[in-house]
């Protein structure tokens, strides 16, 4: 069971981006910054999440470039454009893992752990029993549960999840409102 109370920076957070980070293009593509847009009170809430955990990584599935919808630059230059702002606004993310493959076979496309092997392998101090996953589908709450992690659902796509479920530890309805339920530090 996660613990909110026992969160310190010994811990890792594991962020997906669309969706929870950033508005989700309905059945489409984030293809430039311009129509990045965040969430309310997300790069608040990422500050308040980067003096809580140790690392902050993000783990994404970017099949529109698989798909040829958009080029690995243009995905670069969105994830350099973020982090500036995320950094501007007293934030990190120490690092950016993201799967392109359209096969859902793929280790590294979420639900797969790859990510979350990658992280670890890079990362050797990550303690998977002291990480979670914040993420807005099921897809992400099974590639947490793969991964051996733990689970927050936020609800902005999808508010009607069912919760309680088993693939799911806790549930918000956004980013910020998770980041807020955490204690001080």
């Amino acid at each position: 069971m996660l613990d909110l109370k026992k969160i310190d920076r010994s811990w890792t957070l594991f962020l997906d981006r669309d969706g929870v980070i950033n508005v989700e293009k309905y059945q489409d593509y984030v293809y430039t910054y311009d129509e990045f847009i965040f969430y309310d009170g997300v790069l608040e809430a990422i500050k308040a999440l980067s003096a809580q955990f140790g690392l902050v990584i993000l783990t994404t599935n970017q099949r529109g470039v698989g798909r040829g919808l958009m080029t690995e630059a243009a995905l670069q230059d969105i994830h350099t454009q973020m982090t500036r702002d995320i950094v501007g606004a007293g934030g990190r993310i120490d690092h950016i893992y993201y799967c392109v493959a359209n096969d859902p076979t793929d280790f590294n496309r979420k639900p797969n752990p790859g990510m979350i092997h990658q992280a670890k392998k890079d990362f050797p101090t990550i303690d998977l029993q002291k990480s979670l996953i914040v993420g807005n589908n099921l897809s992400d709450m099974t590639f947490g549960r793969n991964g051996g992690i733990h689970t927050v659902f936020v609800k902005t796509t999808h508010p009607d999840q069912a919760y309680p479920h088993p693939a799911i530890d806790l549930a918000f309805n956004t980013l910020p409102d998770f980041a807020k339920a955490l204690p001080l530090i």
